[in-house]
C-alpha cells in the first residue's frame, strides 16, 4: 500500500510539471553541452569544471523555472542571477576565461526558465550566444592572444632599451613567437623576474 501511495505521489508530482518544463529543459541542457563540450572544450581541452558549468546552470535553471511559477519578478530573477553569478572560488585554479563561460552557462539557465517566449525562440536565442562566442574566443574575428607565466633569470634584458633582446631570447628558449612581455614582479635576490610572455595561439 505504501509503495502505491508513494507511486501515485511520483505521478502526481510529474503530472505538474507541463511538457513547458520538459523543452525548456531540453533546449537548455543542449545549449549548456554544446557551449561546454563543443566549444569551452575545443578552445582549452579542459574538463575539471564540467560538473560546476552544468551544476550551476541546472540549479539555476530548476530554481528560477519553479519560482517563476509563483509569480517571481524578472527583477528578481536577475538578483537570483547576479547572487549566483558573483560567487567567487577560493583555488588558483579558475581564470578570468572559466568564470566567464560559468557567467554565460548560468545566463542561459535563467533566461531559458524565465524567458516568455517559445522552446524555438529560446534555442534561437541560445544559438545566439554559442555564436557570439565562438566569434569573440576564437580566431574568427580577432587573433587570440594568450600567455605563459616565465621566471626570467636575465635581468639586464628585462630594461626597456634591451626588450627586442628579451624578445629575441624568449623566442630562442621557448621556441613561441613572443611578441610582448609584462614585467609582474623583479626579484633582486635571485637575480630573477616574472613576466608574462605573450603570444598568439
Amino acid at each position: 500500500m505504501t509503495e502505491l501511495l508513494e507511486l501515485m505521489g511520483q505521478n502526481a508530482f510529474l503530472g505538474k510539471l507541463s511538457d513547458k518544463f520538459f523543452l525548456r529543459l531540453l533546449v537548455d541542457m543542449l545549449a549548456t553541452f554544446v557551449m561546454v563540450r563543443l566549444v569551452y572544450y575545443r578552445f582549452y581541452k579542459k574538463t575539471e569544471l564540467f560538473l560546476t558549468f552544468f551544476g550551476f546552470n541546472m540549479v539555476i535553471f530548476l530554481i528560477s523555472y519553479l519560482l517563476n511559477r509563483v509569480d517571481m519578478t524578472m527583477g528578481a530573477a536577475f538578483g537570483l542571477f547576479a547572487v549566483f553569478s558573483m560567487l567567487r572560488f577560493r583555488t588558483e585554479g579558475i581564470n578570468t576565461k572559466d568564470m566567464t563561460y560559468l557567467f554565460l552557462v548560468i545566463a542561459m539557465g535563467l533566461v531559458t526558465a524565465v524567458s516568455k517566449g517559445s522552446w524555438d525562440e529560446l534555442g534561437v536565442i541560445n544559438f545566439i550566444i554559442i555564436v557570439t562566442t565562438v566569434l569573440l574566443d576564437g580566431n574568427i574575428l580577432t587573433k587570440k592572444e594568450v600567455f605563459h607565466q616565465i621566471d626570467y633569470d636575465n635581468l639586464e634584458n628585462i630594461k626597456p632599451e634591451n626588450r627586442e633582446y628579451l624578445l629575441e631570447d624568449l623566442k630562442s628558449r621557448t621556441g613561441i613567437s613572443v611578441h610582448r612581455v609584462d614585467i609582474i614582479s623583479i626579484d633582486m635576490l635571485r637575480d630573477s623576474a616574472r613576466i608574462h610572455a605573450f603570444y598568439y595561439a
